[in-house]
């Protein structure tokens, strides 16, 4: 008889946290009623141009949400939707060696973002987001060593975005 006690009240158990579990998601991302997203092209505008960088950023974001969530892209009329551009592309000088030469400069970029939730108004927004990565000077900033620090900076720039809309972190 204690058998069947301790298999019920498993059971009830193990129920309940089964379907406890359906109001959240293992991404973190909560979409709510959204069943599309709409990621538009993201344009460079900062002084300074890396010819790739609108592309491979917009790119980068719009896998980031079509891995992440179960929202299926659309070019027009998402229910979420998301439109910017790229506001700064920077590289700065961070350290200084015994000869008053750079020893580490920095690469930072700026990406401004309109998010509208056309099912939920009050989650809009228009934010700056903006992240960096540091590089030895004497390391030219191009080829493999240029991808390795943009995927760096843009993957925590569209986790940013994605935590701050869908997240809500």
């Amino acid at each position: 008889m204690k058998t069947y006690i301790y298999i019920f009240f498993a059971s009830i158990i193990l129920g309940l946290s089964i379907i406890s579990c359906g109001a959240y998601s293992f991404t973190g991302g909560n979409t709510g009623d959204a069943k599309t997203i709409q990621i538009d092209f993201f344009p460079n505008q900062a002084s300074l141009v890396e010819p790739s960088l609108s592309q491979k950023f917009t790119l980068d974001l719009q896998d980031l949400f079509t891995r992440q969530t179960n929202l299926t892209l659309t070019s027009s009329g998402g229910d979420l939707h998301f439109e910017g551009e790229i506001t700064d592309y920077r590289i700065t000088p961070m350290s200084a060696t015994a000869q008053q030469t750079a020893a580490q400069n920095r690469l930072t970029i700026t990406v401004n973002v309109r998010f509208t939730n056309r099912l939920n108004e009050k989650d809009d927004f228009e934010k700056q987001f903006s992240f960096y990565d540091d590089f030895g000077a004497n390391q030219q900033l191009s080829g493999s060593a240029l991808e390795g620090i943009l995927s760096t900076i843009l993957e925590r720039i569209t986790q940013d975005i994605f935590n701050a809309s869908v997240a809500k972190w």
